[in-house]
């Protein structure tokens, strides 16, 4: 293996700096990318979808809990997927060990779920073999058809106002790579991180960073 040439602390630190410029390239092209996700079209969700979750039968606007923004991974384990009944998908998998505590969402006002085709029993086998926590609700009509996730996996974003659901956004293949911390579902949102410093439409809820981040279970609605 060809290692890259051993130098001095300063000649490092030279090669960290010219690093560190495309980083904060990098870094603004991502701010850009997620406040033009904040400005795309909505799609009306006019099509009544059905889930059955832990507690039964369930509709789309049920999966937010009450909350205004939704995240939904089709996550796949079922009948005919490697691993089926003893486990899921193992790229699924990998991205499920990567969510981060759901509190954080919450307090911005977003609700994470997984679908599957599994029932629901087989769903909590697996999530208590590998410790999540995630909502997850199987899917009992062509919801992931309809959302781009019916062979492959993907995450889409809805926003509700109301009783009307709209579709904000969706990522798969690579997309989803990057997916599990807080920030990267927010950044995919229409409301985005919801902070001041954000480049967001005029009348989007903000408030200042570090202010609302509190420790998973000092939220005021924490279990």
């Amino acid at each position: 293996m060809q290692m890259p040439p051993i130098v001095s602390a300063q000649e490092w630190d030279a090669a960290r700096e010219e690093l560190l410029v495309k980083e904060k390239e990098l870094t603004r092209a991502r701010d850009d990318l997620a406040a033009a996700r904040r400005r795309m079209p909505r799609m009306a969700v006019e099509k009544a979808y059905s889930f059955e979750g832990p507690d039964g039968p369930a509709g789309l606007l049920d999966l937010f809990d009450g909350r205004r923004q939704l995240v939904v991974y089709r996550f796949f384990f079922e009948p005919g997927v490697k691993g089926w009944p003893d486990s899921g998908c193992p790229g699924c998998s990998f991205l499920a060990d990567q969510v981060a505590h759901l509190a954080h969402l919450n307090a911005r006002d977003t609700t994470l779920v997984f679908v599957s085709r599994a029932p629901q029993p087989e769903i909590e086998r697996w999530k208590a073999r590998m410790g999540w926590s995630m909502p997850w609700y199987s899917l009992t009509d062509d919801f992931d058809a309809d959302f781009g996730v019916d062979e492959w996996h993907g995450t889409n974003a809805f926003l509700r106002d109301g009783e009307q659901v709209f579709r904000t956004y969706f990522v798969n293949n690579r997309g989803d790579e990057a997916m599990g911390s807080t920030w990267s579902y927010l950044d995919l949102t229409a409301l985005g991180r919801q902070e001041e410093w954000e480049d967001s439409p005029e009348g989007y809820p903000q408030t200042p960073p570090y202010q609302w981040w509190h420790l998973h279970d000092r939220y005021p609605d924490a279990a």
